[in-house]
């Protein structure tokens, strides 16, 4: 075997680990990269219920349907202070352990968070989310080109 050989054989190898290890990523974590904040599958699921249960399915569909809870994930890992995610993730924590089974144990336990940050953080952007969202946008809201339409042929009472 010559060097040459030897060496495209090692590259080739090296380049195949390198792609396999990137592949393999981490089970049990959140389905979008966060860079800030950490957060599990089961988080994830936690929160997807929680704004399920503020926006639930009705003739439109629901938060959960629409995804809001990655974009509440995202808002919070871009967009709000470490305090901020800090608070979110110890109401989330608190809310993981508060053993939440059905769709009324969401709401009730929602409810009982008025005045708590963790509720501002997920009301604020499940609701900034739901009506920026591509659904709404499209079949709820009317939207005019601006300037808008024209009627040049309006009576005026003077």
């Amino acid at each position: 075997m010559n060097r040459r050989t030897a060496l495209k054989q090692f590259f080739i190898l090296a380049g195949g680990l390198m792609i396999a290890s990137s592949c393999a990523g981490e089970t049990g974590g959140a389905s979008i990269e966060l860079r800030n904040i950490v957060l599990s599958a089961d988080d994830e699921a936690l929160i997807g219920d929680l704004v399920e249960a503020i926006i639930p399915k009705t003739d439109s569909p629901g938060a959960k349907e629409l995804n809001l809870h990655l974009f509440v994930m995202r808002m919070l890992d871009d967009c709000h202070s470490r305090e901020d995610q800090d608070a979110f993730i110890k109401g989330l924590k608190m809310a993981a352990k508060a053993n939440l089974n059905t769709e009324s144990a969401h709401l009730a336990y929602l409810q009982t968070l008025k005045e708590d940050i963790f509720f501002d953080i997920l009301k604020k952007r499940t609701l900034q989310g739901y009506l920026n969202s591509e659904y709404i946008m499209k079949n709820k809201l009317i939207y005019e080109l601006v300037p808008g339409h024209y009627d040049g042929a309006v009576k005026v009472n003077t």
